[in-house]
């Protein structure tokens, strides 16, 4: 990759260890990017941002093997109902577009929670912040990596 994103350059400047893997400038679905690079559905996750009635922003990390349970995700960071934001939304309060979207280096800080299943992986695969490219790093260096919480949040889709 000749020019490195934010995120990617935050975990250099903290000595955190990640790959980055490239599948294509065309956006695909969670699903498609695991099968296209052959990577496991169950460790690869995709970034949802939601907000909720009072304007707050949460970010969402959910394996590609399920979707986000509204009802579950609101009850983790204590709002009564949450819903996802429009994807012309996106770029003013993340910083990212579309299939793009990183939990790290947000424009504005929000909070982030990752669905459960990921206490159970040794590494993890999300946006690096640009469409086609995916950090892949280890479960275990994310605490170093960002603010978050473990929380059930998803609800499983059919494989």
């Amino acid at each position: 990759m000749e020019q490195k994103t934010n995120p990617m350059r935050h975990l250099d400047k903290l000595g955190i260890p990640y790959e980055v893997h490239y599948y294509g400038d065309v956006a695909l679905s969670g699903m498609e990017v695991a099968q296209s690079a052959g990577e496991d559905p169950r460790e690869v996750f995709k970034t949802l941002v939601t907000e909720s009635k009072e304007h707050r922003y949460y970010v969402f990390l959910v394996p590609v093997t399920g979707d986000l349970d509204l009802k579950k995700a609101a009850a983790s960071v204590g709002e009564k109902s949450l819903s996802m934001i429009r994807s012309k939304e996106l770029l003013p309060l993340t910083g990212y577009v579309h299939g793009g979207c990183s939990p790290l280096c947000t424009k504005r800080p929000m909070r982030v929670t990752i669905d459960a299943t990921a206490q159970t992986l040794e590494r993890i695969y999300f946006s690096a912040g640009k469409v086609g490219y995916q950090i892949e790093m280890a479960v275990a260096d994310l605490p170093k990596a960002m603010e978050f919480q473990f929380a059930d949040v998803r609800k499983p889709v059919g494989l």
